[in-house]
């Protein structure tokens, strides 16, 4: 069996609750369109993965020719967006700005630096002997500590966004299990990951998804100087 189209429906599927989401609750579409826009953009970061951790079968067979593939981009635009606002929809916030005189306290002083943390990490992280997916997931985990660290109200945020789209991702996981079974046994580099399977999902993509939700719940409100608050 080939898969061929597999990886190009999996990851267009994703798009059903983004569209559900932004259709639903318009006072976050700024936010989601915002994060999809920013996070589109990494889809193009494909290479660093294939094949050392996965290796899809892709349109036009462009993963195995060139690392790049159109179904990275649509998957990035659609958890970003649904990553950002993912909290806030089902804790119900709202979001607002922060005030100037917030913005001059001392703790965002190094608001430019915490930003910058993964961007500083990744090829440093990445350079190690180990599967290029343990660098992103560092990354992304000590992204959002600094995030914290930098706003310490995007706590809550971090923690349990985390979970929220671990818990989305997972659904979205048994899925592909489900609906192409063997798909994940021929596609992942299983022998140089941990060999740790749960429900036949490699634990390296939990870690991802719980990483990605620790990261991305804040950073809307990070990048734009913004908070929830209760509606």
């Amino acid at each position: 069996m080939t898969y061929h189209y597999v990886w190009l429906i999996w990851s267009s599927a994703f798009l059903l609750p983004w569209v559900l989401l932004f259709a639903l609750f318009p006072q976050h579409r700024a936010a989601m369109w915002w994060a999809s826009v920013f996070m589109a953009p990494f889809g193009l970061t494909e290479p660093i993965f294939v094949p050392e951790y996965w290796n899809p079968p892709s349109l036009f067979e462009l993963a195995q020719r060139t690392g790049f593939d159109i179904e990275s981009i649509i998957f990035s635009f659609a958890i970003g967006g649904i990553g950002a606002i993912l909290y806030n929809i089902i804790l119900h916030k709202r979001v607002e700005a922060i005030s100037l005189t917030e913005r001059h306290q001392r703790r965002h002083g190094w608001h430019r630096w915490a930003l910058a943390v993964p961007l500083i990490l990744f090829p440093v992280l990445y350079a190690l002997p180990w599967n290029p997916i343990y660098a992103g997931i560092a990354t992304m985990v000590l992204g959002a500590v600094a995030a914290v660290l930098c706003r310490p109200d995007l706590k809550s945020n971090t923690l349990l966004g985390g979970v929220l789209f671990l818990a989305l991702y997972t659904i979205f996981l048994l899925g592909l299990e489900w609906s192409a079974p063997g798909y994940i046994e021929q596609v992942w580099s299983l022998k140089a990951l941990s060999g740790i399977v749960i429900y036949g999902l490699p634990i390296e993509e939990l870690m991802f998804g719980f990483s990605f939700g620790l990261f991305w719940t804040g950073i809307y409100e990070h990048f734009t100087w913004k908070r929830s608050l209760a509606e």
